[in-house]
């Protein structure tokens, strides 16, 4: 996806209007003030990943349905090309390389999406939790991650993946001194 915030922007005016719903009504649905809303069909900001969590989780509907573009039968992505989605401090840059929906046409594909991410030394990223029974699986191949599920916490070396459940808060951190890299699948569930 080459411009997240115009994509954003598309499909978020699509879903309110879809449902019929005013932007206050999606703010006191969503947390996301009304104005931030307006600034994001308008494309003035390039929203985080906090706010696009937030109004996807307000919604009831998956990350993806914000993120989706028409697909092609082939796609291929250039990463240099793909503008990241950054968490508030800018440590954490999540690349959408592949985001699938319900409403493509091949109704039987399962739906998830695929993510490049970088995360700086020091930095630490916390999720409420995506959608009812969504999965992550992460696999690492750069540095380590640290990652807080529940009151459990695990370390995923280089060349190490790990497979959650998604819909609980959940929390990323990279301890080490070098930056970390992963590939990341989120998986939402019919």
């Amino acid at each position: 996806m080459e411009n997240p915030s115009h994509v954003i922007s598309k499909n978020l005016k699509k879903i309110r209007n879809e449902n019929g719903l005013s932007l206050d009504a999606v703010s006191k649905l969503t947390g996301v003030s009304k104005g931030m809303l307006g600034q994001i069909e308008r494309e003035e900001v390039n929203p985080t990943i906090t706010t696009i969590l937030k109004i996807a989780n307000g919604l009831k509907i998956s990350f993806t349905s914000l993120l989706s573009e028409k697909e092609a039968d082939v796609k291929t992505v250039e990463l240099k090309k793909v503008s990241p989605i950054y968490d508030d401090t800018q440590k954490w840059r999540s690349y959408p390389l592949f985001t699938f929906e319900d409403s493509r046409p091949f109704e039987d594909s399962r739906p998830f999406e695929i993510y490049h991410v970088e995360a700086d030394s020091g930095m630490v990223m916390s999720s409420e939790g995506h959608i009812k029974n969504s999965e992550e699986t992460i696999t690492v191949y750069e540095g380590e991650l640290t990652l807080s599920i529940d009151e459990n916490t695990y370390t995923i070396p280089k060349g190490n993946s790990i497979r959650f459940k998604a819909d609980v808060p959940h929390k990323y951190e990279n301890n080490g001194s070098e930056m970390t890299k992963m590939h990341m699948i989120i998986y939402y569930p019919k």
